[in-house]
This record gives C-alpha cells, sequence and structure tokens, in this order.
C-alpha cells in the first residue's frame, strides 16, 4: 500500500503531483465533442495530416446548420494552435513544449521564405499542419495546399464563390474556414478536399465572416460588418454573441478581424481594423474592454497570432508586424518592436512553422487581373 503523501519524500510527492496535474490534463481532452457526419469522422480522424464558454441571454442561436451528409454524430474538435510550440489540445494552454515543432525550427532554415501561389488567387487566409500550408482565395473560396520545403503546391478544393478567408486547422486535419459575405463558416477535409460541413451564421446581405480561432469546445468567427461574434460550439450549435462595453461598430469601415486567445486563455482578443484598437471579449457575456498598450495602435490590423504571452498583430497596409507582450488576462500589454520584410506586399494573416511565420500577400492596393502575381512570405518571428 503506498504511502500517505506528506510521508514520501520531496522527489516522490514531486513526481505524484506532477502525474496527477497530468491525469487531469487528459481528462480535460476527452471532453471534447462535436457534431459532423459519421462518414466525415472516419475520414478525418484515420487520415494523417498532409503535412468559452457558454453563453447568456445576451446571445441568439440561429438556425441549425447546414451538414455535408445527413446522419450526424459527435467528433472531436481540437486545437487553436495559435503555436506550435504549446499544446494544440487544451483552451488557454501557454507553455508545453512540442518536441516535433521544436524540430522544425532547425530544419525550416533550409525551406524557402518566398512561395509562389497561382496567378489571380488573391490570398487571404493561411493554417500550417505539418510542412503543409493551405491558403484560402478570398476571389472564389478555393484552397491551396502548398509544401513548405519546395514551395509547390496544388488546389485541394474548389471554392464555393464566395470567399475563404481567416483558416485554423485542428488535431485531426480539420481545415476550419471564415466566409466572408457568404456569412458562413466551413469545415474541410484537407487530406481529401471534401466539405465536411457548412455553417450559415447570418442571412443578412451586410456580412463579413473574417477570422477564426478553435478552443477547446468551440470555434469563434468574427464578423467585420455586424458587432458580434459568431460561436460555433462543439456540438454545431451556433450561436451569435454581440458586443457590447468598450466596442464602438463602424458601420462604414472594417471592424472586428483577427482574434485569438489570451495568455491566460479566459478570455477572447480581437482587433478592430477601422480603429486599431485591441478589445479583451469575455466569451460568455460579449462584453468587451479595450486593451491597454500604453499608447500604442495597432493602426490597419488585420491578423492575430499568439505564442505565450506575446502577440503578433499583422497590420496589413502597413507592411509590419507588431510584436506586443500582453499581461497573463491580456488587459494590457506594450510595443516590445517591429517585423517588416522587403517581399512583404500587404499581408494579412499569419501561421507559425518552427522559428518562422508565413504570411500570404493580399496586394490590396495592385488591383488583381487574370495574371497577376500572389505569393507568401516567411520571416523569423
Amino acid at each position: 500500500m503506498p504511502r500517505p503523501l506528506n510521508q514520501r519524500s520531496p522527489y516522490q510527492r514531486s513526481q505524484y503531483q506532477r502525474t496527477g496535474r497530468t491525469l487531469a490534463l487528459l481528462g480535460v481532452s476527452t471532453l471534447l465533442l462535436g457534431s459532423l457526419t459519421a462518414s466525415a469522422l472516419t475520414a478525418a480522424t484515420a487520415a494523417p495530416a498532409p503535412t468559452s464558454a457558454a453563453p447568456t441571454s445576451a446571445a441568439t442561436t440561429s438556425a441549425a446548420p447546414t451538414i455535408a451528409t445527413p446522419a450526424a454524430r459527435p467528433m472531436t474538435v481540437s486545437g487553436h494552435h495559435d503555436d506550435m510550440n504549446c499544446d494544440p489540445i487544451r483552451f488557454g494552454t501557454t507553455s508545453t513544449a512540442n518536441p516535433a515543432a521544436t524540430s522544425t525550427a532547425h530544419t525550416a532554415a533550409v525551406f524557402p521564405t518566398h512561395i509562389d501561389l497561382p496567378a489571380n488567387f488573391q490570398p487571404e487566409g493561411i493554417a500550417i499542419k505539418g510542412t503543409t500550408a493551405y491558403f484560402g482565395s478570398r476571389l472564389d473560396g478555393d484552397i491551396y495546399a502548398a509544401d513548405l520545403r519546395t514551395g509547390k503546391g496544388r488546389v485541394i478544393t474548389q471554392g464555393p464563390g464566395t470567399p475563404s478567408l481567416g483558416l485554423k486547422i485542428d488535431n485531426h486535419g480539420r481545415l476550419f474556414v471564415s466566409g466572408g459575405s457568404g456569412g458562413d463558416g466551413r469545415v474541410i477535409d484537407t487530406r481529401t478536399g471534401k466539405l465536411l460541413a457548412s455553417y450559415k451564421f447570418t442571412t443578412d446581405t451586410s456580412t463579413f465572416v473574417n477570422d477564426v480561432i478553435l478552443t477547446k469546445n468551440a470555434a469563434w468567427f468574427t464578423d467585420s460588418r455586424q458587432p458580434v461574434l459568431y460561436k460555433l460550439s462543439s456540438r454545431g450549435k451556433v450561436t451569435t454573441l454581440p458586443l457590447s462595453g468598450d466596442y464602438v461598430h463602424d458601420p462604414v469601415n472594417l471592424n472586428a478581424n483577427g482574434i485569438s486567445l489570451t495568455p491566460d486563455g479566459r478570455a477572447l482578443i480581437i482587433v478592430q481594423s477601422s480603429t486599431g484598437f485591441l478589445f479583451r471579449v469575455d466569451p460568455r457575456t460579449g462584453v468587451a474592454r479595450k486593451v491597454d498598450l500604453g499608447g500604442a495602435v495597432m493602426t490597419a490590423g488585420d491578423g492575430l497570432l499568439r505564442s505565450n504571452d506575446t502577440l503578433y498583430v499583422v497590420q496589413n497596409r502597413l507592411n509590419k508586424i507588431a510584436v506586443l507582450d500582453l499581461t497573463r488576462d491580456g488587459r494590457s500589454g506594450r510595443l516590445v518592436r517591429e517585423i517588416t520584410s522587403a517581399d512583404f506586399d500587404v499581408p494579412t494573416t499569419a501561421a507559425f512553422f518552427g522559428n518562422r511565420i508565413y504570411l500570404p500577400n493580399a496586394r490590396f492596393t495592385t488591383p488583381p487581373t487574370p495574371t497577376t502575381p500572389y505569393w507568401a512570405t516567411a520571416v523569423r518571428r
């Protein structure tokens, strides 16, 4: 019979406590359930990757989502993937090392830093799984997959004719897509290119579903034309959460754009493009409080990407990334430095790979033609 904890050596007590924490974390991951089809679940979980809280009365629930096929059963939706060096399973993880990701920091040094995309692709979003980067087209919604080792790629799924903007990918290779003017979100199997599910968030024609973040039990989407966030729960329920507090909606210009988590994982952070303000949003109430950055303004703020307490803010038309040091609760922060590149031409969103950040260049200031070139750029973080 094992001795009581208070009779064990300091080393034994330490080992016991660490084991307890590990079991607790494993228990959390078993709660991650969702609602795609049985066939989609089988395909997504079997395939190797190519490479929050409950709303209050302030929220309203939409109609049932459109599912790709009729039969439905729970599935796992997991991983916010802000940082490959973090555990992608649990909401708010900030420091668990990922050995596979750490090794990429060495191999990435020989990968190209400039990746050509198809002519007139008009990229906006990016997500990375393994050594494959996925890009969404704001022109027609196509998804393009590129090998980071060679820069070569192909379109893996044709779009619906409406945009594919912000992207996030989960642990099973399922790509969550922000649908822009389509007012929707989609889930795509990156192995097959098959549409697994489609969720209509709003029928209002004044909508622009712009970006997405994954938590342990939900996908959260921003809408740059409406003062709301959309929560897609792990069970497939769509909830509209109105924004309030310090947030002031601009009826003319782009509003909520990039979205991330606070370092402690208890709240959401969004950037309002029209003002350059960051807001910390309570996911239960929608109350948004302006993040105190000591006077710094994230002008032309677009994609957000976080690593531990560091938040990277893509400032698209300024052709730079602002690097912020946030407090754990995300209520304040300071500008530490900026990242620029001669290869930038209006970068929009960002994704980590090892010690690099990859960004697609939207080239908003260049009129698109059938032959207009587009590319992605990699910089050191």
